[in-house]
């Protein structure tokens, strides 16, 4: 399965989101065959989870953007089950505290880089400062527009440090976005969820495109790079995640450590 490979952007290439349809399936269709496929993932995820911690060599970083309601909560729901969460973390980004708006953008991001062994989800993250902040017109354009280079400089430091990062844009239509928030709005399970700024953003959809692909072509380096994940059909955004996450911790052929001990001197009553 070269699926992987097909979402993944190249390096150097300008992105226009516009030409990617956020439907589209590359030739899957939902089956038993297909929930088997994503089975199988998620059991192989907790295998390269425990050989990745038993090696402790390197950490791994799973970014999520997307615009309202492309699915970041039910990524993680429905594929980093996969995960043990004694060595996962999910972070969600929100608006920045006090504290960290006294800080560095990035400083709030470093401080929940994972651990070599672990597992970090963001929920959002350092991306908001390019995108959301841009949009919203909070920090001028000589601002965010220097950001691409720290976010570059940062994700490259984190590269050469033994972190495996995958970002990955869920996209999502206008149209699907639409029937999701209401959904949202008439189910009183999900109406706990409704925000103000999601339909507020809404009408922002334009230019909170334009902000997406200036982040997705300035910041897709080879060991940080982006895959843009079709989201509108939520079956093949799991799978698609799934099979991202496998082949990314299967290409370093990690290995389960040597004993530290000898095994022969040990007896058992």
């Amino acid at each position: 399965m070269d699926l992987a490979r097909r979402l993944r952007l190249k390096p150097g290439d300008r992105v226009h989101l516009a030409d990617i349809d956020p439907a589209g399936t590359h030739g899957f269709e939902k089956s038993d065959e297909l929930e088997a496929m994503l089975a199988k993932n998620i059991e192989r995820l907790d295998e390269l989870q425990y050989l990745m911690y038993a090696e402790h060599r390197r950490a791994l970083l799973v970014v999520l953007q997307g615009m309202d309601a492309a699915g970041k909560d039910g990524t993680i729901r429905h594929v980093m089950t996969g995960f043990n969460p004694q060595g996962c973390r999910v972070t969600p980004f929100k608006a920045p505290t006090p504290v960290e708006l006294a800080h560095d953008f990035l400083w709030r991001v470093h401080e929940v880089v994972p651990g070599k062994g672990d597992v970090a989800i963001f929920n959002r993250s350092h991306y908001e400062d390019v995108v959301a902040v841009r949009v919203h017109k909070v920090v001028p354009p000589s601002v965010w527009k220097r950001r691409y280079d720290q976010i570059n400089d940062f994700e490259r430091y984190l590269a050469e440090n033994d972190v495996v990062i995958v970002k990955l844009f869920l996209h999502i239509s206008k149209d699907e976005q639409k029937q999701r928030l209401e959904r949202r709005l008439e189910d009183p399970k999900r109406q706990w969820k409704v925000s103000l700024s999601d339909f507020d953003d809404r009408k922002r959809w334009k230019d909170y495109q334009r902000a997406y692909e200036d982040a997705l072509t300035e910041c897709n380096a080879k060991d940080a790079p982006w895959y843009v994940v079709p989201a509108d059909k939520k079956w093949f955004r799991n799978l698609a995640v799934s099979q991202i996450l496998v082949e990314t911790l299967e290409a370093p052929d990690m290995r389960f450590p040597k004993p530290t001990v000898d095994l022969a001197r040990i007896t058992l009553d």
